[in-house]
C-alpha cells in the first residue's frame, strides 16, 4: 500500500530535486525487482538483507526488518527529519509535503 501511494504522488515528489530516494527492504534484489515491477514502482529499492542502512539510521527492527520510517537528509547529509509515523495510505501526499516543509528545493 506505501509504494501504491508512493508511486501515485510520483510527479508531485519529482517536482523536488532530490539527489536520491529510495525504499529499504530485507527482500532480495530478485524480490524487489518482482515487487517494483508488479507495483509500478517508480524510486529505487534497496535490498538491505543484514539489515546493515537500517541499522546505521537507527531503523532497525530486532526481528529482522527495517522500522517504517521516513528519514529527510539534505544534500549534505544532515538528517533534517526522522518521520516515524508514517500512514501507508498518504505516505506519497505526506512525502512531498514534509519535502515542501523543509525547503527541499523544487525544479
Amino acid at each position: 500500500m506505501q509504494c501504491k501511494s508512493l508511486r501515485d504522488s510520483d510527479s508531485v515528489i519529482r517536482n523536488f530535486e532530490l539527489k536520491y530516494f529510495m525504499a529499504s527492504s530485507a527482500d532480495s534484489v530478485e524480490a524487489l525487482s518482482r515487487f517494483k515491477e508488479e507495483n509500478e514502482a517508480s524510486f529505487t529499492m534497496l535490498s538491505d538483507k543484514n539489515g546493515s542502512a537500517a541499522k546505521a539510521f537507527g531503523a532497525y527492527n530486532p526481528i529482522g526488518f527495517a522500522k517504517r520510517w521516513t528519514i529527510y537528509v539534505d544534500d549534505k547529509g544532515k538528517i533534517l527529519e526522522v518521520d516515524k509515523n508514517v500512514n501507508v495510505r498518504t505516505a506519497g501526499q505526506d512525502l512531498a509535503e514534509n519535502l515542501s516543509k523543509l525547503g527541499f528545493p523544487k525544479r
